[in-house]
């Protein structure tokens, strides 16, 4: 059957519900400093489900991110922490580590996304910070052309493999959440094409886009209800957004099933997709006669 590199599922939700703290703009960033060890344990715990892959918790330690909060200016420090406790996690021989890079300013605003030329270095210099740590690369929450644009030609000043991770209109997965086609993407040359922090059904179809690209791709999906218009405020805190309870391990898993059915060889999850669910999905992907690496 076929080799499928599993992800761990999300850090952020997961981490503030385990800290039992009021959530902050901060979200996993702040557990991590006020609960030292506790990302190294969520990792451990992703591993421990099946997971080949702990992803870094770097996503949202952007520089502009961490204006006008007690962390400005500590970027490198909280870098640092995050890769510490990721590496830490790993126990086996072949877990991997792929470096986060999320999105300038906030997630799905392509709107108030930075120009080219001030996006560029800034994801470049993450990218930097990132690469003697890990295996790869993942540039998560891509929302438009112009994102992917700037993130990937950053990213790509390092010499690491360089996968490349879009979220799409929850309602049409031929789209990003700019509005744009997927296919529009097709001119980028990642390691491999992703979907991501987007509902489960919408995933399909960008799949199928993803095909015709001709690198190895998969998704990895959200359990939101919706992305709701308090939560595109700025610095928005994890309870403006709702689990939806159908996406059970169970449901999640065998979405996921699907997906590989369509070709995905690297899948896993996103925000409010947790250990359990990870389980699950290894546990089907094996009862499949597919091969975890």
């Amino acid at each position: 059957m076929t080799h499928i590199t599993l992800l761990g599922g999300g850090l952020g939700q997961e981490l503030v519900r385990r800290s039992k703290d009021a959530p902050t703009p901060l979200w996993s960033t702040q557990v991590m400093i006020d609960h030292p060890g506790m990302v190294e344990d969520l990792h451990r715990d992703y591993y421990d489900a099946g997971a080949t892959v702990a992803t870094t918790n770097t996503y949202a330690l952007h520089l502009d991110r961490l204006v006008d909060t007690p962390f400005a200016g500590k970027q490198v420090n909280l870098v640092t922490a995050a890769l510490n406790e990721a590496k830490a996690a790993r126990t086996k021989p072949g877990q991997r580590l792929a470096g986060s890079i999320g999105p300038l300013i906030a997630s799905y605003r392509p709107d108030i996304h930075p120009d080219l030329e001030t996006a560029i270095p800034l994801y470049a210099d993450m990218a930097r910070q990132l690469a003697p740590h890990v295996d790869f690369l993942i540039c998560e929450t891509v929302a438009s052309v112009s994102h992917a644009e700037a993130i990937l030609t950053g990213a790509r000043q390092t010499n690491l493999p360089v996968w490349l991770s879009v979220t799409l209109d929850d309602e049409d997965g031929t789209r990003l959440r700019s509005g744009e086609p997927v296919t529009e993407l097709g001119h980028l040359t990642p390691d491999a094409w992703l979907a991501n922090c987007s509902a489960p059904e919408a995933m399909a179809a960008a799949l199928d886009v993803f095909a015709t690209f001709g690198k190895p791709y998969g998704a990895y999906a959200n359990g939101f209800k919706e992305i709701t218009k308090d939560f595109l405020k700025d610095k928005p805190t994890v309870d403006a957004l709702a689990p939806r309870e159908d996406v059970t391990p169970a449901s999640y898993a065998e979405t996921v099933l699907s997906w590989v059915d369509q070709g995905a060889t690297i899948v896993g999850g996103c925000c409010e997709v947790g250990p359990d669910h990870i389980r699950e999905v290894a546990r089907r992907l094996t009862a499949a006669g597919h091969t975890i690496v």
